[in-house]
């Protein structure tokens, strides 16, 4: 798993151009960005990973200049009441403040339910799942008309977003279900991560004493699907960056850095 260095919002202003910086809360030892790292490493985007449930571990702080707010899957994790991620509360409360103060939202599987939740939606009790579907997109100017037409989506996920009444749906699944949905102009919810990888699942079902039935099924179709997955990811975070600024006026540039070494985790 790649790493950025834990004073990454420090680093992001001591360059000669300023970086954007995104906080990414994770929820599970085996769960970070996968893909994604490479595509935000590419466009010289730093991000920081905040693990609560580590040791010592701690969520961003309000005053924490973060460009974006990113919230990762959860494993077993859920939000509706038969096993709620322990940090649950003040990652909805977290996640409510970045959208008061129009910083970008990107929730992946749990963390897509926490943007509902902090959006004024809610969530429903489903069984813990693990598979793949293919997502059809239904609305054409979707991620700037970035997002593929169909492309696969797997989801490792307890419990479903409801989504807010002025979420607009972006793409289904071969269920019917909101697959991506936006709320407000910049935030972002996917049932599954697009950047998952196949060691990623490998690892949530060893960290985690419960895991779905059909494991054994669900990671030959994940084998399977990785060149796909890898292959919609391209123009998925061409249209997630676009319409979320990450390339442009990075909040780390307006704070002294004397600051900054005071807010870091």
């Amino acid at each position: 798993m790649g790493e950025c260095s834990p004073d990454a919002f420090v680093m992001a202003n001591r360059t000669e151009m300023p970086m954007n910086v995104v906080a990414v809360i994770q929820h599970t030892a085996g769960e970070y960005l996968g893909l994604i790292e490479d595509h935000l490493e590419g466009r010289r985007i730093r991000f920081q990973y905040f693990r609560p449930f580590a040791s010592g571990g701690k969520l961003p702080a309000p005053d924490l200049p973060a460009d974006a707010l990113f919230l990762l899957g959860g494993g077993p994790w859920g939000s509706a009441g038969s096993r709620d991620l322990p940090t649950l509360e003040a990652e909805v409360e977290v996640t409510r403040q970045r959208l008061a103060e129009g910083t970008p939202v990107v929730g992946f599987g749990l963390g897509a339910q926490i943007l509902a939740l902090a959006a004024g939606g809610g969530v429903q009790k489903a069984d813990l799942e693990f598979g793949a579907t293919t997502v059809t997109r239904v609305a054409d100017d979707a991620l700037n008309a970035y997002l593929p037409e169909q492309f696969p989506q797997v989801v490792y996920m307890r419990d479903l977003p409801i989504l807010p009444k002025d979420a607009r749906v972006l793409a289904t699944d071969e269920n019917g279900r909101p697959a991506v949905f936006q709320v407000g102009d910049n935030a972002y919810g996917f049932l599954g991560n697009p950047g998952i990888k196949l060691g990623m699942v490998e690892d949530l079902i060893m960290e985690f004493e419960e895991v779905p039935g059909n494991t054994d099924a669900g990671l030959e179709q994940l084998r399977a699907l990785q060149l796909e997955i890898e292959d919609a990811l391209v123009p998925i975070m061409t249209g997630l960056v676009q319409c979320t600024s990450l390339m442009s006026s990075p909040k780390a540039a307006t704070v002294p850095v004397e600051e900054l070494d005071t807010r870091v985790i």
